[in-house]
């Protein structure tokens, strides 16, 4: 099993990893909210591509850090969302949200 994480990659850059489920989700976002609110970047990108396994808590995850984002006055855009979770987001009407360009 893979260790999951959330850490900064290049400018403007959160890559998480691993699997995003109820035992991972309570650090990853405190972890997330954190990098968001250090950041200096006005434009944040959360990399996925790295996501091994996720549950609805993977989304929760994301949808969270876009919030932190957006209460930081951050632009933010998610990258690389592995098929499971682009699977999970179309059942919850999610996709345009987490999927735009």
């Amino acid at each position: 099993m893979s260790e999951s994480a959330v850490r900064q990659g290049n400018a403007g850059e959160l890559l998480l990893s691993g699997v995003l489920d109820y035992r991972s989700g309570p650090d990853l976002r405190k972890q997330g909210q954190s990098l968001i609110k250090a950041s200096k970047d006005a434009t944040l990108v959360l990399d996925c591509s790295a996501v091994t396994k996720s549950s609805s808590v993977g989304l929760a995850l994301l949808l969270a850090f876009m919030r932190d984002g957006l209460a930081a006055g951050k632009a933010v855009s998610v990258r690389g969302l592995p098929e499971d979770m682009r699977e999970i987001a179309q059942v919850s009407g999610l996709t345009e949200i987490l999927t735009h360009p």
